[in-house]
C-alpha cells in the first residue's frame, strides 16, 4: 500500500538540469541500489530488454571529444558554440548512466513494448536517484540517435540508447513548475448502445 509519504516523494519529482549536478555522485553501492530499484518495471515475457552503461570520470570528457569529432565530421563548419556544447555535454554530472534498449525482433512481445519497458527504466532511475537525495536528468540529444556514437559506445545490433541519465548532487533547489491536471486528462469510455 502506498503511504502519504511515498506519494509526497513521487509528487516531488522534478528534473534538475545536468549543468546543476555536481559532486558527489552515487558510489558503486548506491548506484547499484538505484539500478536494482529501476529494473522493477513491467517486462512482458521477462526479456530484460535493457542494460546499463556507466559513463564517469575521464570517460565523460572522452565521450565529449567523440561527440565533437563526429559533429565536425557531419558538419565541418559547425558553430563553435555547438562544438563547445558537445564537448561539455557529459562533463557536468559526476555519473551518467546510458540506458540501452535491447530489442528482440520477431518476439511475441512487440518491440514497442520492449522499448517502453526500457523507457520505464529511465523514469524509475530518476525516481530512485531522487529518493536517495540525488538530482537527475533524463537526456537524449542527437548523440543518442547517431549510429557512429552508438558504435563507439559498443552498442550491438538491435540496441538503442533510450536515455542518458545524468546523476549528481543538486547545486540548487529546482522550483516547481505547472503540471497537467490529471482530472482534466481523464475520461471514461462508455460502450455505444
Amino acid at each position: 500500500m502506498i503511504t502519504d509519504n511515498a506519494l509526497q516523494i513521487l509528487n516531488a519529482r522534478r528534473s534538475l538540469p545536468s549543468r546543476q549536478l555536481g559532486e558527489p555522485g552515487p558510489d558503486q553501492t548506491t548506484l547499484l541500489a538505484m539500478l536494482q530499484a529501476a529494473v522493477r518495471v513491467p517486462d512482458h515475457g521477462k526479456l530484460v530488454p535493457f542494460r546499463f552503461l556507466r559513463i564517469a570520470g575521464d570517460a565523460r570528457m572522452a565521450l565529449g571529444e567523440s561527440l565533437v569529432a563526429r559533429a565536425l565530421a557531419l558538419d565541418p563548419e559547425a558553430p563553435q558554440a555547438a562544438v563547445l556544447k558537445d564537448r561539455e555535454r557529459f562533463n557536468h554530472a559526476p555519473v551518467i548512466v546510458a540506458v540501452i534498449a535491447r530489442l528482440t525482433p520477431g518476439h511475441k512481445v512487440p518491440e514497442q513494448e520492449q522499448l517502453l519497458s526500457a523507457g520505464s527504466v529511465c523514469f524509475a532511475l530518476l525516481q530512485s536517484a531522487q529518493a536517495l537525495g540525488f538530482g537527475a536528468q533524463w537526456l537524449t540529444g542527437w548523440a543518442a540517435y547517431d549510429p557512429a556514437i552508438a558504435a563507439s559506445l559498443g552498442l550491438q545490433p538491435g540496441e538503442k540508447i533510450v536515455g542518458f541519465i545524468h546523476i549528481g548532487t543538486p547545486r540548487l533547489e529546482v522550483p516547481e513548475r505547472d503540471r497537467p491536471d490529471a482530472a482534466a486528462l481523464l475520461s471514461d469510455w462508455l460502450p455505444h448502445a
